[in-house]
């Protein structure tokens, strides 16, 4: 005969506990979590984010002795405590600054840390991760776009965007000025080639902040450079922009299109509003080029 499978077994009745005779008990009442009101006992600890700070760059001190220091750096960035990660980014940033030699052999893995603290909940990590990349931006420039297999500056460019994306008006202010000094420490060329894919992005905002970067790194480039990225490339990406649904956006592409404007005629001595329109209708659709003519026109 088969056995019944346990599935389909009936439940197993259980027996009733015998009744325990109740015994009062002291309630002990516990300290409030807000506060002491005792005037005999000392008040808690302040909590966890009171002791995170917000130092301006020019605040930073170099160390005393960095080669010892460099080694406790990489512990307290592996840290599972937050609040140790954020005086390990400010250490970061202060070797940046002023050690940046020691810094470059870890530099990739404080860029990783650096991401992955923008993408904690936590203001305050995500600010102090901020603050950090702009410090790197400025010590390192064009190093961070050396060739990595984790796409470390791909990852933190994007990190940057998002955040100053947000609703959070302190992130986002601190992510626009980390992509302020992101362009000014980059040469406009390599940015650019960054830069470039986002102007098609499904985010509106951050399609937008990344038009205002653009926009910057075009605006500090010459003819030569403006022909070497490609002229009919940046003309068209900047008559994407002008159509778009945020004004940020378009507010940037405008003044692309005043950058481009400015060198394609740096050469042309007669009518360079007719040769301005000339180029536009060759390279852009009909609609597309009469919104370039006219952004000139009506400057």
């Amino acid at each position: 005969m088969a056995l019944r499978p346990i599935d389909n077994a009936l439940p197993i009745t259980q027996k009733t506990p015998k009744k325990q005779a109740k015994v009062s008990v002291p309630i002990q009442k516990k300290p409030s979590e807000f506060g002491v009101n005792d005037e005999n006992k000392a008040p808690l600890p302040p909590s966890a984010d009171a002791s995170v700070d917000y130092i301006p760059s020019e605040n930073l001190k170099p160390f005393q002795d960095p080669e010892s220091n460099i080694q406790s750096l990489v512990e307290g960035l592996d840290s599972k405590d937050w609040v140790k990660v954020c005086e390990s980014l400010n250490d970061a940033r202060r070797f940046s600054l002023y050690h940046s030699t020691l810094l470059l052999p870890i530099l990739e893995k404080v860029m990783l840390v650096v991401v992955k603290a923008m993408k904690n909940p936590r203001s305050a990590l995500c600010k102090n991760s901020i603050m950090a990349a702009s410090d790197i931006f400025n010590a390192f420039g064009e190093k961070l776009l050396a060739s990595t297999d984790s796409g470390a500056f791909d990852q933190l460019l994007l990190q940057l965007l998002l955040k100053a994306s947000q609703d959070k008006k302190f992130v986002c202010e601190e992510a626009d000025r980390s992509l302020s000094a992101m362009v000014k420490s980059i040469a406009p060329l390599p940015l650019l080639q960054k830069l470039r894919g986002y102007v098609n992005h499904g985010n509106l905002r951050i399609r937008a902040k990344a038009a205002v970067s653009i926009s910057n790194s075009v605006f500090q480039m010459g003819l030569e450079e403006i022909e070497e990225f490609g002229l009919v490339t940046l003309l068209q990406m900047a008559a994407d922009l002008l159509n778009d649904r945020l004004p940020e956006a378009r507010e940037a592409a405008r003044s692309i299109v005043f950058s481009i404007y400015k060198a394609f005629t740096e050469n042309e001595e007669q009518n360079p509003e007719e040769a301005w329109q000339i180029f536009c209708q060759t390279n852009l659709p009909p609609i597309h080029a009469q919104s370039m003519i006219k952004v000139i026109s009506s400057q």
